[in-house]
Parts: C-alpha cells; sequence; structure tokens
C-alpha cells in the first residue's frame, strides 16, 4: 500500500517497468491509455492514504473524477489499494477485480475478472510475480502462490499452493512446471 511520496514514487517506477517502459519514457498524448490509467490508480491511492486534510479536498476529488473516467474508458473495475507495485496490464477491455489482495509484479490480460462467490465478500489472495492470461475467472477465497501462470479462459476455484507452475482448463488444473518468467520483466524488484 502506498503510505507516502516516496511509497507513491516507487510504485509509478515500478508500474513503468512493468509495462516495458524505460526511465525515460514520459505518457504520450494520444496513446498509453493504460499507463495514465495505472498512474491515476496510484495517485489515487496516494490521495486517499495520506491526504487526509480538507485542504486536499478539491484535489482528491480531481484525481477521483479522473480515475472513474479513465476505468469506465477502459472498461476497468479496480478497487484502490489492490495490487502491488509493478502492475502490468497489457490490453484494455473489462477488467473487473473484486476485494482480491494481489502481489508485485502482476500482469493481467484483458476480460480477467477476480471476484467473490456465494454471498462472501473476500476475494483471492494472490501471490507475486503472476501472470493472469485472457479470458481468466479467479472465483471464490482462495489463495494462488508465487510464480505462476494462470492460463487463457481458466477458471480457477481452488487455491494453488505450489510455486512456480502453469494451470489452465475448467475448473483450472496443473499442466506444466513453467512459471512466469518469461511474462514478468526482468528490471522489476523481486
Amino acid at each position: 500500500m502506498i503510505h507516502s511520496k516516496q511509497d507513491l514514487k516507487y510504485y509509478l517506477n515500478q508500474d513503468k517497468l512493468a509495462l516495458h517502459y524505460s526511465d525515460d519514457d514520459k505518457p504520450s498524448i494520444i496513446k498509453d491509455e493504460i499507463w495514465k490509467w495505472e498512474i491515476l490508480l496510484r495517485k489515487n491511492e496516494y490521495v486517499t492514504n495520506c491526504l487526509s486534510n480538507i485542504i486536499w479536498f478539491p484535489y482528491r476529488a480531481w484525481i477521483k473524477y479522473r480515475y472513474h473516467k479513465c476505468s469506465v474508458k477502459l472498461g476497468f473495475t479496480v478497487p484502490l489499494n489492490c495490487f502491488g507495485p509493478g502492475l502490468s496490464i497489457a490490453h484494455y477491455g473489462t477488467i473487473t477485480i473484486g476485494n482480491a489482495k494481489v502481489g508485485r509484479n502482476c500482469r493481467l490480460q484483458e476480460g480477467v475478472n477476480i471476484g467473490s462467490t456465494g454471498g462472501s465478500k473476500k476475494a483471492a489472495t494472490i501471490g507475486d510475480n503472476v501472470f493472469i492470461g485472457t479470458g481468466a475467472k479467479i472465483i471464490g477465497d482462495i489463495s494462488i502462490a508465487n510464480n505462476c501462470v494462470i492460463g487463457a479462459n481458466s477458471v480457477v476455484v481452488k487455491s494453488i499452493n505450489e510455486n512456480g507452475i502453469t494451470v489452465a482448463g475448467v475448473p483450472a488444473k496443473k499442466i506444466s512446471e513453467n512459471d512466469s518468467k518469461t511474462f514478468i520483466d526482468d528490471r522489476l524488484d523481486s
């Protein structure tokens, strides 16, 4: 979670690296919508967690408004303080995240849904360095170990306790010993 300006800068830098940009890059005016959305996500987390004084209300409202508009435009429904540093969303399109907790260096494809089930408010706890493929669904109060790959269109309804494996299918089952290293940028902090 972001608790200071220094944390904000760290999260923003890790997200930039996760999106495969260099340190010198800046978001383009006409493109880079996902990168701009991630910047707004992190700024929204910062203003929500750190700027509680009434004097910051107009700035907080402006950031929240911009974050909401950008989320609607891209089709993202993501709560604050859900993802660790190093978030990478590959493509815009429907992404719905419930009350999940996701570790550092997560890479999401489009069409991903992470949510709760059966009236519970608890959603998945996902480890570090996890790649979640196109259309994957992660449902319920389950946990996913570090360095895992969730295959495209998989439905994960049971915990994955083994590190560094690939799961796929409906319901998802282990299909290989391949980990997520090929999907996660090497420059990111582990």
